[in-house]
């Protein structure tokens, strides 16, 4: 079968391998239908932070169930289904207190053990879960990033109604922006690249503006998206007091803030990592997001242009939110 494999830091290549495994005790055999390309699995390519293994690359997508292990009794053969992109033991405190987004032994599909940009893949049951009828593949894929959005609002926990301000207005961004809209919210962003944020702003009917805008404005919440140290910094100076910042962007760079204007100004900052539980969640608001989601997708390419893809997003020459992989046939 065809996959696309991660071998070392900027060596990522199609190749013919052999089919997966079928599957043993509580795995599962997919028929991968569409997969996503994530900011991770692009981190990843260009600096090999993650790579502990050769393996098929992708943890954002969705599939078929082809086959069933002993002991599988949750979903069964010819079941579309979401995929959990989380690789955990299931067995440290983490996971027993329900926490395996911060499992001791966490690693992700894609890395841990292969992931989904192939025809088909093999693995644990417990991370795959029945997709609601009628959504498109395309949808489905794009399930696990937003569960990550959700799990972003979920941890800032603002008061219903009040201002949102997104920073950055890639995919989780721009997803963050469309639950929060969804939510009542008033949502703004901002982001260096016009386009992305005019983008974001239709999708999520939000205003965009720029850091220097808070100023004057009660505006006490916000996610960002970036992970840039002086996006941060910005935030905590320019926010209203009284408020939280939660952070999901994956920077680089050494952070430099004042404690005392954390407390002075009672803001919290939140560290979001991956989701928790909000993947069931997702399953159920699919078929009311659907038409908006579908303006998410940037392109739709096959297994064979994935590389020339990385390409054009590490250069900067993508300006929509998200590219998907057609691995196969539509279901």
């Amino acid at each position: 079968m065809k996959a696309v494999r991660l071998h070392a830091a900027r060596d990522l290549r199609v190749e013919d391998v052999p089919p997966p495994a079928p599957p043993g005790p509580g795995e599962i055999t997919l028929r991968v239908t569409t997969a996503g390309i994530c900011g991770s699995d692009l981190h990843n390519f260009r600096t090999g932070a993650w790579i502990s293994r050769v393996s098929v690359a992708g943890h954002e997508f969705s599939g078929v169930v082809t086959a069933c292990g002993a002991g599988v009794d949750h979903v069964a053969e010819g079941d579309r289904v979401l995929v959990d992109s989380r690789h955990i033991c299931g067995t440290c405190a983490a996971c027993r207190d329900g926490l395996g987004q911060v499992c001791a032994e966490l690693g992700f599909l894609g890395e841990k053990i292969d992931g989904g940009f192939a025809e088909a893949v093999t693995l644990p049951a417990r991370n795959v879960l029945r997709a609601p009828d009628g959504v498109p593949d395309d949808i489905l894929a794009l399930a696990e990033p937003l569960a990550v959005a959700l799990h972003a609002l979920n941890k800032l926990a603002a008061p219903p109604g009040v201002p949102i301000l997104i920073t950055g207005c890639g995919p989780i961004g721009g997803l963050v922006a469309l639950l929060a809209a969804r939510r009542g919210h008033e949502v703004s962003a901002t982001d260096l690249n016009d386009d992305r944020a005019a983008l974001v702003a239709g999708i999520a009917r939000a205003e965009v503006m720029q850091l220097d805008d808070l100023s004057g404005r009660t505006i006490r919440h916000a996610v960002d998206t970036t992970g840039a140290p002086a996006v941060i910094s910005a935030l905590v100076d320019r926010l209203s007091p009284g408020g939280g910042i939660a952070l999901v962007g994956i920077g680089h760079g050494e952070m430099i803030l004042d404690p005392v204007k954390l407390v002075e100004k009672e803001v919290a900052l939140i560290g979001v990592h991956a989701f928790g539980d909000e993947l069931t969640e997702v399953a159920r608001l699919l078929p009311g997001l659907a038409d908006d989601l579908g303006a998410v997708v940037a392109e739709r390419i096959t297994l064979d242009q994935v590389p020339a893809a990385y390409d054009r997003h590490l250069s900067g020459k993508v300006t929509g939110l998200k590219t998907l992989i057609r691995c196969g046939a539509p279901s």
